[in-house]
């Protein structure tokens, strides 16, 4: 007997909810550089047509996660919950506490002096959110050091600092989150059942609130699938329902329900 039996026997009241980066795509060293496998690709249009709500939950920008994923007719959260893009839309909407703070992050990361980049911190400008990567750079652990360095000042300056593998993102405080952004994707009316994979440790909020509508009797059935990594948080195991290794474990249970 699966653990996906209770989303197979009524789909249409379904949900199947993933993360992109280490959970469709593999991790690589450039976030520019990643692709989501073909085979991957067709599976979630193939669900879309037979499940209520196909969706993607990602720390990228909405259209950005769109066009890496390539499939038009599913659902896309992006920067973490701050920008929903719905099927049929043409522009991401905005969670609205972002109003007036839309440059907050990237007018603080301005005013470092010495600037990120001097520490081997390569920036990834994300609109409202403002992340660096120090993963490839010459000296991986002093570049990890002055993140933490600025993730202090930031905190300082009113900016909540996120941790994820080898990347801080640096955001406005208040509103987005994963979990904001399963609560908005399952907020249709009709869905009983879901299921959500994700790598990482913004990945854990979303868990969380799947579990927190499960145990409130929103979701009848809710299953947290854990995409275990070398890298990963070890609280992806701990906090998961089902765990598999990689990208491709997750792939294999795409299949499963599209079979």
């Amino acid at each position: 007997m699966s653990p996906f039996d209770a989303l197979s026997a009524d789909p249409a009241r379904a949900a199947i909810l993933t993360d992109i980066d280490g959970t469709l795509a593999p991790i690589v060293e450039r976030p520019e550089d990643a692709a989501v496998p073909a085979r991957a690709a067709e599976l979630l249009a193939a669900l879309s047509g037979r499940f209520g709500l196909v969706g993607c939950v990602s720390g990228r920008r909405a259209a950005e996660a769109r066009r890496l994923v390539g499939v038009d007719g599913i659902a896309y959260a992006g920067n973490h919950g701050l920008e929903l893009l719905l099927p049929g839309d043409e522009r991401a909407r905005l969670d609205p506490s972002l109003e007036g703070r839309e440059e907050a992050a990237a007018e603080f990361i301005a005013t470092l002096d010495p600037g990120p980049e001097e520490a081997g911190l390569r920036r990834e400008d994300k609109g409202p959110i403002q992340a660096l990567h120090w993963r490839g750079a010459g000296d991986e652990r002093g570049a990890e050091a002055r993140a933490h360095e600025i993730a202090a000042a930031a905190g300082r300056a009113g900016l909540e600092p996120h941790w994820g593998r080898k990347v801080l993102e640096l955001r406005p405080v208040g509103g987005g989150g994963k979990d904001a952004a399963v609560s908005a994707l399952l907020a249709a009316d009709g869905v009983t059942a879901a299921t959500y994979a994700g790598d990482d440790r913004t990945d854990l909020d979303a868990f969380r609130r799947l579990r927190d509508l499960s145990e409130n009797g929103e979701l009848g059935t809710a299953i947290c699938v854990g995409v275990l990594s070398p890298e990963g948080p070890h609280e992806i195991a701990e906090e998961s329902d089902l765990q598999v290794e990689g990208p491709a474990g997750w792939l294999a249970i795409l299949e499963e329900l599209a079979a």
